[in-house]
Order: structure tokens, then C-alpha cells, then sequence
């Protein structure tokens, strides 16, 4: 058969486990695509519910909610002409629930297809929910054999083979693939793979939106079967496009620019931000505006992603806090037009050093009276928090999270982290890129919202005199490089020294980051941004006794 369709690509933005939204959602783009001419609308997978659903699909109420709501959407398709719609539900077959694709035409269900390859990996726990289903047949609809691969299975060989042997005529994968730095030309690869494969064009429809840790940039896309990305949808809106197919090749011309690796984790943590506090129903956030480029960043993130009027920053100082930092966050909370509020924190540190004065005497003041000082700040940051409802955000980047430079019940206070998977050196140049570029849809102001001053100077949690991070950790180039290896690469410390690493310097990195995991436990969520976040990516136990350095020692392999 020859492909002659019209084929609307619905990039949504669903939430997990409301329906009913969602099938408005649904609805909504079904209207627009029916007055475009569609004859096909292609919705991201999973779309009724949303993704990932994880555990909450075991509530048969659940898997019912979205099989009545296949009836609703079906109405949709009962007029004459009206065009199909191809929707993501979970579909209890025989008892048995699966990962389901269905087509929804003339008003009721005409073909059910079964996800195959369900990803067991990272932060995805399919197995676990979902049955496997049959490699897939092609659908019969209006003279054309749809091919459709739900999300994994285009990233493997054996569903675009099965498809090919059936002939079908086009392969369309309903996805949910979440955001990673350089995800992008990797989803480019297997798609070109599958094309090549069966010589038949691809439609990739992807979701957007943010779902906890995990987000959506959308960057849904059409290769045809030479291979050529004839369009290419918008990364971080949702949008729909109408792209035609006739005799078998897709002549739409559509080419949004793809966002460079610093716009896209921007991006990434603004839609993080936004759709977890809304989502959840948050008024706003609060955010401890210390004058250091964490809670600059997070300040300039969130005011982008909720706007100023939702924002309040709050500067805590303490008697070791400089007048460099007290000026640096109040031109920042300007410059970021939000409200700011100074609380010292002297009288309250005094307070305690009364309270524990027994319980500590004839001791010398170390790390717990430094962290008595975040612990306040935290206290009250939780305390306006009760008050008033909006969300604490917490700063502390990845760095820091990896090898435990945070305080547990302080610092880490709070109930999301924009920064959680993002490393230090990045969050400088994130600073950069943000003074320098105003992010598409961007609810901040257009000019620089973090002064020079916070980037340029020495980090410091300034909990004691002339404290600088570096007289606890290596600089932050060499941390990152390290810490990147380990966790990112999974590399050994064996391979870090043949590359020319310190090994005093490695072993001691590799342990604080093995010793970090039980602070990591209890950190709030946050977006991921890298192969390996903080999260369902790492799962590591607390209680450990390997490292790779002992290793080396025994003239083991590390």
C-alpha cells in the first residue's frame, strides 16, 4: 500500500493518574486536529494516565477509570469523516495488564497493540507492572498498515522487523522519553536505525512536561525512509503539527531549532520546577538566598518557571555571613524583581549554644556547631513554609549531594531541588548562559538576573571564618571530573589513575561518596538531567563496605 495521510502529532502534557484532565487534554487536541484535516491523531504513550504510572496502575479502580475513559474518547470518532486517534492506556487482557496502544475509530475500539520491550532499567521499572506483549502486527486504517512501536521497542531491532516482515507501510512510536543532557541524537540514532532497517518512514511522538524527577522536552520528529528529519517539533512547549504524508514520503516541511546541551538543562530544571509545584498545587516556593551561585541559580530558575509574584527569598545571615554576600542576594532578589526578607539567625545560634552548653562542655567546636547553623536556617525555612504553603526549594547541587557537603535536617530542608543532578562547574555555566539569554517562555525578566559577583568569587557555606569549599573538597574542576567518572561512567578508581588522578585524593572521593548515600536517601526529589541521577538511576546501599581502593591495595582488579 502507499501512504497518502494526514497525521497530527499531539505533544501533551498529561499528569499522572488524572484521567479525566487528561482525556480533556486528549480532547482538546483531537478538536484542533480534526479543523486541521487530520486523519490520524497520535498521542504520546501511556497519554490517558500519564508516565511513568508506576505502582499506581495496580488499582484495578485505576485500570478501570481509563478503560471507561476509552469509551469518551471513542465518541470523539463516531462522525463521519471524523479522524482516528491513537491513544496510550494500560489494558487488562485475560487478566493480564499490559502497556497498550489502542485505535480509536467510528466511534469504538478497532485494534489493541502491546508494548514489547519493556525497559527494566534506570528509572524504569516496567517489569515490574506490565506484562510483555506479542511483537507487533501492523493495523489496517483508511487504506494504510500502521506500524506502531511503543516507545522501547523503537530502540531495539526485533518490533520495526516484525512490522517490515507484515508489511507495514509506516512506524509510529507513541513515547515517553524522558530528558537527559544529549538524549536527543541518541533517540535520533535508533530511529535512523529502525528506518534503515525497513526502508519505512517514522513518526516519533514524545510528551512533555515534568513528572517528579523525571521530564519531557517533547522534540517529537518525522524521518522519512531515506533517512531525512523532514520535521522536527519544538523542544520544552506543548504544541501539536499536522504533517502529510502522499505516496509514502512526508512532504510537511517543519525544522525547530534543536536547544544547545545549556538551554536544554535549563529548560529541564524550569519545567521541573513548574509542573511539580503546580502539579501538586503549591502557591509557591521559598528559597534561602544565601549570595552563592546555588541559590542565585535556583532563584533565577524558579522565577522563570512560576514568575516573581510566586517566589520569596529569604537571607538568613549569620555572624560569619560577609557584607559581599548580604549586598550580592539583595541585588539578586532585584534583579530577579522577588520578594526578600533578611531573618538573622544570631539570636536563635545563641539560643542553642545556651541550651547545649552543658551537654557539650569541655568539647571544641567543630562541624556540629556549623551545622547547628543550617539546621536554623532550615528550621525557618520550614516554619514560614507551615505558615504560609509555599514549597521550600532546596540549592544543594550534585556535587555536593555526591560526597555528603550538605546538612541533613538543614540545608537539605525542603521539598524539590532543581540542582539535585547538576554539578557544580555546570551550575556555573548555567549562571552564564542565563545572564546572557532570556529561555524561551521564560516568566523572568530579559537581562542578567545573577550578578557577576556570586559567579566570579570564591564558593563558601560561610559557617565559619574565611571558610572556602576548597579547604574540604578538591576544586570543583577536578571534583567534578572525578565524580563524574564514578558515578556517571561507573568507572574504577584503577581507571582514574591511569588517566593521571591523585590516588590519596580518588580514594578519599570514592569513600565520602559511598558514605553520602544514607544523606541521599533522605533528600527531596529533583530533575534529572544525567545518565545516572540521585534516585531510581543510582540505586546503591546505604551499608557498604566496597571500594575500589582497597582493592588496588590487594593487587585486585579496582
Amino acid at each position: 500500500m502507499t501512504i497518502n495521510l494526514k497525521i497530527y502529532i499531539a505533544q501533551l502534557n498529561p499528569t499522572v493518574g488524572a484521567v479525566a484532565s487528561n482525556c480533556d487534554l486528549i480532547s482538546s487536541a483531537y478538536e484542533q486536529a480534526s479543523q486541521a484535516g487530520a486523519d490520524l491523531i497520535v498521542t504520546p504513550e501511556l497519554s490517558v494516565v500519564g508516565y511513568p504510572i508506576e505502582d499506581l496502575v495496580l488499582k484495578p479502580s485505576l485500570v478501570t477509570a481509563a478503560r471507561d475513559a476509552l469509551d469518551r474518547l471513542s465518541a470523539l470518532t463516531k462522525a463521519e469523516n471524523a479522524p482516528g486517534l491513537l491513544v496510550g492506556v494500560p489494558y487488562l487482557d485475560r487478566g493480564k495488564l499490559h502497556n497498550a496502544t489502542v485505535l480509536l475509530d467510528q466511534g469504538k475500539i478497532q485494534q489493541v497493540r502491546y508494548k514489547y520491550d519493556l525497559p527494566n532499567y534506570g528509572v524504569f521499572d516496567e517489569v515490574r507492572v506490565f506484562e510483555q506483549g506479542p511483537l507487533p502486527a501492523p493495523i489496517e486504517f483508511r487504506g494504510c498498515r500502521l506500524g506502531v512501536m511503543i516507545c522501547e521497542d523503537m530502540w531495539f531491532e526485533a518490533s520495526a522487523k516484525s512490522l517490515y516482515q507484515q508489511n507495514a507501510d509506516i512506524l509510529i512510536v507513541p513515547t515517553c522519553s524522558p530528558f537527559e543532557a544529549d538524549k536527543h541524537p541518541e533517540r535520533m540514532v535508533h530511529a535512523t536505525a529502525r528506518v534503515a532497517e525497513t526502508k519505512l518512514p517514522l513518526v516519533f511522538c514524545n510528551q512533555i512536561g515534568g513528572q517528579d524527577e523525571l521530564v519531557f522536552e517533547g522534540a517529537s520528529f518525522v524521518l522519512n525512509k531515506d533517512g531525512t528529519c523532514p520535521v522536527q517539533m519544538k523542544a520544552w512547549q506543548e504544541e501539536g503539527a499536522l504533517v502529510e504524508f502522499q505516496q509514502g514520503a512526508c512532504i510537511t516541511r517543519l525544522h525547530e531549532a534543536v536547544p544547545s546541551e545549556l538551554e536544554a538543562i535549563y529548560q529541564a530544571m524550569v519545567l521541573g520546577v513548574k509542573d511539580y509545584v503546580n502539579k501538586n498545587r503549591f502557591p509557591g516556593v521559598l528559597i534561602g538566598l544565601s549570595g552563592g551561585v546555588d541559590s542565585a541559580l535556583t532563584a533565577a530558575v524558579a522565577v522563570d518557571a512560576l514568575g516573581a509574584d510566586r517566589v520569596r527569598c529569604v537571607m538568613m545571615p549569620s555572624r560569619y555571613t560577609s557584607g559581599e554576600s548580604l549586598t550580592d542576594a539583595e541585588q539578586c532578589a532585584e534583579a530577579l524583581k522577588v520578594s526578600y526578607e533578611n531573618i538573622a539567625i544570631a539570636e536563635g545560634v545563641a539560643a542553642f549554644d545556651k541550651m547545649l552548653e552543658d551537654a557539650f562542655s569541655n568539647t571544641t567546636p567543630d562541624t556540629t556547631e556549623e551545622n547547628i547553623q543550617s539546621r536554623l536556617r532550615g528550621l525557618i525555612l520550614m516554619s514560614l513554609s507551615n505558615k504560609f504553603g509555599y514549597m521550600v526549594l532546596t540549592t544543594g547541587n550534585k556535587s555536593e549531594m555526591s560526597v555528603g557537603y550538605a546538612t541533613l535536617y538543614g540545608d537539605m530542608c525542603g521539598g524539590y531541588n532543581p540542582l539535585k543532578d547538576v554539578y557544580k562547574t555546570t551550575a556555573f555555566d548555567l549562571c552564564h548562559w542565563r545572564n546572557t539569554h532570556f529561555p524561551t517562555g521564560a516568566l523572568g525578566p530579559d537581562s542578567e538576573v545573577i550578578p557577576v559577583n556570586i559567579i566570579v568569587k570564591p564558593p563558601t557555606a560561610e559557617l565559619r571564618d574565611d571558610q572556602k569549599d576548597e579547604d574540604s573538597l578538591p576544586p570543583y574542576e577536578r571534583l567534578d571530573a572525578i565524580l563524574r567518572a564514578l558515578v556517571d561512567e561507573e568507572k574504577s578508581v584503577k581507571d582514574l589513575l591511569d588517566q593521571g588522578f591523585d590516588k590519596e585524593e580518588l580514594a578519599r572521593i570514592e569513600h565520602l561518596l559511598y558514605i553520602a548515600e544514607y544523606k541521599r536517601r533522605q533528600a527531596p526529589p529533583g530533575v534529572k538531567i544525567t545518565r545516572k541521577n540521585y534516585g531510581r538511576d543510582r540505586r546503591y546501599p546505604i551499608t557498604n563496605g566496597y571500594r575500589s581502593a582497597h582493592l588496588l591495595k590487594e593487587n585486585k582488579v579496582g
